[in-house]
């Protein structure tokens, strides 16, 4: 007599359970993961090596204090808006031929204060603008 062995039947790994839990991790990690988002950026700005600032005669230099008072040429602003500056610009400004205006803002001034020097220069038709920089290795 011959007795037939019956075969074991062949494992079979079954993938679908698998793929339920890797969807479901997936779906907790996409869930829980927070993006962060920079609100605020530390900036150092440059410095320029440059020769020393040499006075020209069709130049106007816009000097802005940190805690945003202004002064053209030396001369302080009383207002710290926008028509003040205009007034200013276009008071000093009159007698010269192709002037060029020159921001010099400190360096914790705020980015506003700059922007209404440029405002205003636009306002007078001042289309050339330049910023001052402090020299390499001096800092105050």
């Amino acid at each position: 007599m011959k007795f037939h062995r019956s075969r074991a039947p062949e494992p079979e790994i079954n993938l679908i359970p698998f793929i339920d839990v890797l969807l479901v991790v997936l779906i907790f990690l996409m869930l829980s993961t927070t993006y962060s988002k920079f609100t605020e950026m530390q900036l150092n700005l440059p410095v320029a090596d440059a020769a020393p600032q040499k006075d020209r005669p069709g130049e106007v230099i816009v000097s802005i204090s940190s805690d945003g008072r202004y002064s053209v040429n030396r001369i302080p602003i009383t207002g710290r808006d926008v028509q003040s500056l205009s007034q200013a610009l276009a008071q000093v400004t009159q007698t010269m031929d192709n002037p060029m205006v020159v921001v010099s803002a400190d360096a914790q001034a705020s980015h506003q204060s700059v922007m209404l020097v440029m405002e205003a220069s636009r306002r007078n038709g001042l289309v050339q603008l330049t910023f001052a920089a402090q020299q390499g290795g001096k800092s105050d």
